[in-house]
Formats: C-alpha cells, structure tokens, sequence
C-alpha cells in the first residue's frame, strides 16, 4: 500500500464516522421537532376553548358594567333631584319656620317668667387656698382663722 492509498482510506473513514454523525444528530431533531409538533397541537385543542370562554367572560363583564352605568346615572338624576327639592322646602319653609320658633319662644318666655329660685347653673365648689404649694380645702381653711 502506498501512501495514497492509505490516505484515501483514513479520509474515507472519517467521512463515514461523519455522516454516522450527521445521521444520529439529524434522527434525533426529528424526533424533537414531531415533539414540538405534538405539544403545539395539545395546546391549540386546550387555548380555544379557554379563549372562547375568556371572550364569554368579557362580554358578560361588559354587560354588568352596562347596568352599573346605567344605575350610576340613575342615582345621579335622583341625587340632583333630592337636593333641588330639600333647596326649595329649605327656601320656601325655613324662613318662616325659625319665625314662628322665635315667636313661640319669645312667647313663652314672656308668660313662664324667670323663676329666681332656680339656680342658674350648677353648684359651685368651694374655694381652696394654696399654702406654698400645698392645698387647703375650705373647711380646714375656717379652722386656722379660728385659732
């Protein structure tokens, strides 16, 4: 054997171990891809149906905000209309209600009188001295005069 041809024969194994290679790493990406294919077939069959009930789920939500709305300004037109009938009962009674409460009050103080014998307010206590920095209730006060 010449040199040539045992170069031949070291190039033609290499090239044989490559395509052994090539072969194993190309089954093995096929069997990942008809994975990736299979996975991605299992979630379109799962992701309609939760799409479809997302979208039911939304147009039920549009709905009640609807309503809501509707109650807003439903509550809104009777507020308005609250506070324009308590301004007119406040402008059309007020006035002459705190007249006749002043009249009837002037009234009745002219004919009850002030009896003197009740006491304007609530009983006072006695007065207390201080004696460097100490209390003296009344009582004990009168004593030392006494003496």
């Amino acid at each position: 054997m010449s040199g040539g041809e045992v170069a031949g024969i070291l190039v033609a194994v290499f090239w044989a171990i490559l395509v052994s290679f090539l072969a194993v790493a190309l089954a093995r990406l096929a069997q990942t891809l008809r994975a990736t294919t299979k996975l991605v077939a299992d979630v379109t069959d799962q992701a309609v149906p939760l799409l479809a009930d997302a979208s039911s789920a939304v147009r039920s939500a549009q709905t009640q905000i609807d309503r809501v709305d509707a109650i807003a300004s439903d509550v809104q037109e009777v507020t308005s209309n609250a506070s324009a009938l308590s301004t007119t009962v406040a402008s059309t009674f007020g006035g002459p209600l705190v007249k006749v409460a002043a009249f009837g009050y002037g009234v009745r103080r002219a004919l009850g009188g002030r009896k003197e014998d009740v006491p304007a307010g609530p009983p006072k206590e006695p007065r207390r001295t201080v004696i460097v920095g100490r209390t003296i209730p009344a009582a004990r006060r009168t004593k030392r005069k006494k003496d």
